[in-house]
């Protein structure tokens, strides 16, 4: 089944960063976009994940276009179908880790897993407070805060940046066992190539064009 539909995207801000951008995601898919900073990857990312309006084209979710959802439809889908992991947490820096992974479980309706808590290695810091946690441990909150509301679409920002390569590679194969479980799909943003490249589909956006690498 396909998830998202992206068809002839363009964006401008100071200069035009991107134009005639199309892709598709389906169930259990992964799919990576790389390129050079300044390039437009996190401005596409934040089009496909409805953070933001592109000028042309348009991006369907589950078969409906997203210009044409109501606000209600729209706020139903965000909440409840999309997972968002940026580069900054977002975490409420007042809580505890657990009182943030609480937060996403009671809005929907979800248990929080203990299992990815031990395997994101953050069980034993659930009782600190965010503001006492490394930036690798509060990177790991926030995939656990967004793995624990069960979305079907997740849009991932540079979700390795402050971790070591062990654990970024023990992180990534938790993605890609639960979009793999869950039937879902995920777009990833990086600068490692290497990384990019363990997705099943591979973009490069170079020269205001979406390239496909795999």
């Amino acid at each position: 089944m396909n998830l998202l539909s992206a068809k002839n995207l363009a964006h401008t801000f100071d200069y035009e960063l991107f134009s005639d951008v199309s892709l598709d995601l389906n169930e259990g898919e992964s799919i990576a976009i790389i390129g050079v900073s300044g390039s437009g990857k996190s401005t596409l990312l934040n089009i496909l994940s409805t953070l933001l309006k592109p000028d042309e084209g348009s991006v369907s979710i589950f078969g409906e276009d997203v210009s044409g959802m109501s606000k209600k439809r729209l706020s139903q889908i965000k909440r409840d179908e999309i997972g968002l992991v940026f580069q900054s947490h977002y975490l409420f820096k007042g809580f505890t880790c657990l009182e943030n992974l609480e937060v996403a479980a009671i809005l929907s309706n979800q248990d929080i897993d203990e299992n990815l808590l031990k395997r994101l290695k953050i069980d034993e810091a659930v009782n600190q407070k965010v503001t006492e946690l490394s930036g690798g441990q509060q990177q790991r909150v926030s995939i656990a805060r967004v793995l624990t509301k069960q979305p079907r679409l997740l849009f991932v920002d540079e979700p390795t940046g402050n971790l070591d390569k062990l654990t970024a590679n023990e992180v990534m194969d938790i993605f890609f066992e639960y979009i793999a479980k869950h039937s879902a799909g995920m777009i990833l943003v990086t600068h490692d190539e290497e990384l990019a490249y363990k997705c099943h589909k591979v973009y490069k956006l170079i020269n205001k064009e979406l390239k496909v690498l795999k």
